[in-house]
């Protein structure tokens, strides 16, 4: 074979195990906390206040001024309609469970849930007092509007209100369902403000995450991560490397986000804001089941003047067609890989796989056949550029003779050899790296169907011939050693494609 096919094969081969080794996130280190790094112990919290917290943040002793919020009863009301299950606490007027009726958990017959149920509630709103105490309404009792234990949506939008006393004044929230969608409406509402400290705003937060879905939970926690949207940029945390990270925003922003692979919970403020804050720390064990990672995001709100805030949240599947509803980037979140080529991968994914998917998806009976049919277009796009690579190679080994014969008569002169190579080729017209180039061009449209494909919840738990899950290897073979960039599996359509 010609030195120079097999430098540019060499070539070709360290670029994409560089790429690829850019593209997969990093192991994550040791979860022992750093030095100085550690957790904030709050002042001691009365017995009859429970604590909670996100992230890294505590709150503060309940006072005087606030403490007959926190003296109640707890009552639980379930919300649902054709897609979801949502489960309300009157302490803290918050979530504390939202079930997916069409989704199951990897390898179970429960449902999805979407909030983290070992949290006092995912939905918080975080005041500042007069006297700078941070309070949390996790702690409040709110009254709520509707004295039963379950509200159906059924053909008409339904409202569902929690009122809590604070001070002098009071705090309503209001949610509102709407039937066939994923989207709640949240009102906020409050009067006597004097209560808290009116410069300093308040937060609204969502706390926990997503909890993990998937089959392979460290896998699953690489994809998962904070996100908010400012000035049309996506800003992000996640955790591929450290075990703790925050980050802030000024101004005003579109929206905060957490997400994992499949599902996600966005805050969509339809005012004003002050900016945004995202939080994230990884807790359990590397490379063990126990492994998660721990967000929460917050929209950092002025003091309303009189009047509501209102804000839009969607709790449920990344299904780029109703993310795309919004008009608001939300599908941004997805990762399309290296980010020196990912406004490639992305745009070849938003304009020309997704469209693709969805219309192959509504017209064939099954998404193996969808991904099949996508692969054979893809195939048959790139033919060009794999046809001029090979055509390229071929005409090399043509001119392998006189390639010899000049390495043997200039043996002694690599200068006069070079010479003599690039006059030979440029009489035949064969460029030495023919070869090379349109294999390398074809790489941005091969990664943005593989990183579109594994991340498409519409082939999630989709079966195919003898695969349970298009979205999981079909592992037919479990190795004793680890494959690098493959795994320590062997999969059945891997072998097919071999």
């Amino acid at each position: 074979m010609d030195r120079n096919v097999v430098v540019a094969t060499v070539l070709i081969a360290l670029i994409m195990i560089v790429w690829l080794t850019w593209l997969a996130p990093p192991p994550p280190p040791p979860s022992a906390p750093a030095e100085g790094d550690s957790l904030v112990v709050a002042e001691p919290v009365p017995e009859a206040v429970e604590e909670v917290a996100t992230p890294r943040r505590r709150t503060a002793p309940i006072d005087s001024t606030i403490a007959g919020a926190t003296e109640g009863e707890e009552r639980f009301i379930t919300v649902e309609n054709d897609l979801y299950e949502a489960r309300f606490s009157s302490k803290g007027a918050t979530l504390v469970s939202f079930t997916l009726k069409k989704y199951r958990k990897a390898g179970s017959e429960e449902p999805v849930q979407l909030v983290d149920t070992t949290k006092a509630g995912a939905l918080a709103m975080v005041f500042t007092t007069p006297n700078n105490r941070v309070v949390d309404t996790r702690s409040f009792y709110y009254t709520p509007s509707f004295e039963g234990e379950r509200l159906v949506v059924e053909d008409e939008p339904v409202t569902l209100s929690f009122r809590a006393t604070v001070g002098e004044g009071a705090i309503t929230q209001t949610y509102t369902f709407v039937p066939e969608e994923y989207e709640v409406r949240l009102s906020v509402e409050q009067e006597g403000v004097a209560t808290f400290e009116t410069d300093l705003g308040y937060e609204l937060m969502w706390d926990g995450g997503i909890p993990l879905t998937e089959a392979n939970p460290e896998q699953e926690a690489q994809r998962s991560g904070a996100y908010a949207r400012s000035g049309g940029e996506v800003e992000y945390i996640d955790l591929h490397s450290d075990t703790y990270q925050e980050t802030s925003l000024r101004g005003q922003v579109d929206w905060v986000a957490v997400k994992n692979t499949y599902f996600t919970a966005v805050m969509i403020p339809d005012g004003t804001t002050r900016g945004a804050e995202l939080i994230g720390e990884r807790l359990g064990e590397a490379g063990t089941p126990t492994i998660r990672e721990d967000y929460a995001v917050s929209l950092q709100m002025p003091m309303p003047e009189g009047g509501a805030d209102t804000f839009r949240l969607y709790i449920g599947p990344m299904e780029y067609l109703r993310l795309a509803d919004y008009d608001l980037g939300l599908y941004d979140m997805v990762d399309y890989g290296w980010d020196a080529f990912e406004w490639i991968t992305r745009t070849l994914a938003k304009f020309v796989f997704i469209p693709l998917f969805d219309f192959l998806g509504g017209v064939l009976p099954n998404y193996g056949l969808v991904i099949i049919i996508m692969a054979i277009l893809v195939k048959l796009v790139v033919y060009p550029l794999t046809k001029s690579s090979y055509r390229s190679m071929a005409r090399m080994r043509e001119l392998q003779p006189k390639m010899e014969a000049i390495k043997e008569k200039y043996a002694d002169n690599p200068q006069k050899q070079q010479e003599a190579m690039m006059k030979l080729y440029k009489e035949t017209g064969v460029n030495p790296l023919g070869g090379c180039l349109p294999m390398l061009l074809q790489y941005p449209i091969i990664i943005a169907l593989w990183q579109f494909l594994p991340q498409a919840i519409e082939i999630r738990q989709q079966g195919f011939l003898w695969a349970h899950d298009l979205s999981a290897p079909d592992v037919i073979l479990h190795l004793p050693f680890s494959i690098p960039l493959y795994g320590d599996f062997v999969a059945g359509f891997t072998l097919l494609m071999g």
